[in-house]
C-alpha cells in the first residue's frame, strides 16, 4: 500500500521553506498587479522541481524509465500551499510543457527543449483548449497542412498556461491534420516555437483568480513550421493529449490540496486569537465543527492525491494499469478541487469581514480555487470518467 517516504517528507520541508521565503514575501503584491516573477523559475529549476520526473540524461533526476510524480505533487501541494499561481506554474511546467515532450518527442527534440526546460531557463505551453473547443476537445478546429517541408498553421487556441511569459520557448498544439477512414478528424501535436511567424500571443488574460500565473490566448496565421517539429506520430495528437490529461489531474489534485490545506491552517489560527464575546471564536461548535469537516475533507483529499500518484509510479514499474490510474486520477481530481472550493468558503466564513478584504489570504485562495474544478477536465467530466471506470452504460 502507498506510503510517503521519510525523504518525501524531508523534500516536503525543503520546498516549503523555498515557498515560505522566495514566494510569501512577495505574493500579496505580485497578485495586485498580476506579475509573474520570471525570476522565481530558474530558482524553482535550481531546487529540481522542474526535473523530478525527468531522466538525468536532460538534466533531471530521475532514474531511467521512470520519474518521481509523488515527488512532483508533494512540491505543487506545498508551492500552493503558499500560493496556486506559483503551484499551477510547475504543475502546467512540467505536466504539460515537460511531460508531452518526454514522453512523445524524439531524441532530437528532447535534446533540443528539455535541458533548458528542466533548469528552469525556459518554460513550455500545451495548446488543447480553443474558444469553441473546451471539454469537447475532439473539435479543434486549428489545422495544420503539410507543404513541402513544413507544415502551415491556422487557428486560435484559448486559456493556454506558461504561454506568453519572457522565457517562454515553445508552445505544442493540437491540430487537424487530415481526416480518418471513419470520417472523423485526424488530429496531431506540433510543436511551435516561441517567436515563429504567424504565432501571435494574445494579451494576457483578465482572470478572476490565478492573477499571478501566466495565461494568454494564441493565434496561428500562415504559421510555418518543419515537419520535423510533429511530436510524435502523426494523428495521434488526442490521444497523446488524454494521456496528458490523466497525469495532470493529479497534479491539479496536489494543487487543491495545497489549497484546502491552507484554508484549514488560516481558519484554524484565526479562531484560536479572534476574540468576539470575550472568548475565542473557536469555542464555538459553529465554527469548530466547521474547521473539524474541513480537516477530513483535507485528509481524504490527500489520501486521495496521493494514492493516484502511488498508482502513477507504480504504472512506470508495470505493476499497474492505465485503467487503474485514469480512474484515481478522476476520483482524486473531482473530490479534492470540490472540497478546496468548500475549504475557501469555510475559511473566509470565519475570517468573516476580513475575509472579504484583500490584506487576508483567505480573500486570494477564494479567488484562485474554483478554476480547480474547471481546468485539466470539469468536475462533470470527472464523474462521466468515474461512471465509465465503473461499467455504467454510456449513452
Amino acid at each position: 500500500m502507498f506510503e510517503l517516504s521519510q525523504e518525501h517528507e524531508d523534500f516536503r520541508k525543503v520546498v516549503r521553506d523555498f515557498a515560505e521565503k522566495e514566494v510569501a514575501p512577495h505574493i500579496a503584491e505580485w497578485d495586485r498587479a498580476s506579475h509573474f516573477p520570471t525570476d522565481l523559475v530558474p530558482k524553482m529549476g535550481e531546487l529540481g522541481l522542474f526535473g523530478l520526473v525527468v531522466p538525468e540524461e536532460y538534466g533531471g533526476s530521475a532514474g531511467e524509465g521512470q520519474g518521481d510524480f509523488t515527488s512532483l505533487c508533494v512540491a505543487i501541494e506545498e508551492l500552493g500551499r503558499v500560493d496556486q499561481s506559483i503551484g499551477i506554474t510547475l504543475s502546467a511546467g512540467v505536466g504539460l510543457g515537460i511531460n508531452p515532450i518526454l514522453t512523445y518527442g524524439n531524441e532530437e527534440q528532447k535534446q533540443r527543449f528539455l535541458p533548458d526546460l528542466v533548469a528552469g531557463r525556459a518554460l513550455a505551453g500545451f495548446g488543447l483548449t480553443e474558444p469553441e473547443a473546451g471539454s469537447d476537445a475532439a473539435a479543434t478546429r486549428t489545422r495544420a497542412a503539410a507543404d513541402g517541408h513544413e507544415w502551415v498553421v491556422n487557428g486560435s487556441k484559448a486559456f493556454i498556461t506558461n504561454s506568453g511569459t519572457d522565457i517562454t520557448s515553445v508552445v505544442t498544439v493540437t491540430a487537424r491534420t487530415g481526416t480518418n477512414g471513419d470520417g472523423t478528424a485526424a488530429i496531431s501535436a506540433i510543436m511551435i516555437p516561441s517567436g515563429t511567424p504567424g504565432f501571435t500571443v494574445e494579451p494576457a488574460y483578465h482572470k478572476l483568480g490565478w492573477h499571478v500565473s501566466d495565461t494568454h490566448g494564441l493565434t496561428f496565421k500562415d504559421c510555418r513550421v518543419p515537419l520535423e517539429n510533429l511530436l510524435g506520430d502523426e494523428g495521434q495528437g488526442f490521444k497523446q493529449f488524454l494521456k496528458t490529461l490523466d497525469d495532470g489531474r493529479i497534479a491539479i489534485s496536489a494543487l487543491a490540496v495545497g489549497c484546502a490545506q491552507a484554508c484549514l491552517e488560516l481558519a484554524t489560527d484565526y479562531a484560536k486569537t479572534r476574540i468576539a464575546f470575550g472568548r475565542p471564536i473557536g469555542v464555538n461548535q459553529g465554527i469548530s465543527f466547521q474547521l473539524a469537516d474541513l480537516a477530513v475533507m483535507v485528509e481524504a483529499s490527500r489520501t486521495l492525491t496521493y494514492k493516484a500518484a502511488w498508482l502513477k509510479d507504480e504504472l512506470h514499474e508495470g505493476r499497474r494499469s492505465v485503467k487503474e490510474v485514469k480512474h484515481a486520477a478522476a476520483i482524486a481530481k473531482l473530490y479534492s478541487t470540490e472540497a478546496a472550493v468548500s475549504a475557501t468558503r469555510i475559511a473566509t466564513q470565519v475570517f468573516g469581514g476580513n475575509g472579504f478584504m484583500e490584506e487576508f489570504p483567505v480573500a486570494r485562495f477564494y479567488r484562485d480555487a474554483k478554476i480547480l474544478e474547471i481546468g485539466e477536465g470539469t468536475s462533470e467530466v470527472q464523474r462521466m470518467l468515474i461512471a465509465r471506470g465503473l461499467g455504467l452504460p454510456q449513452s
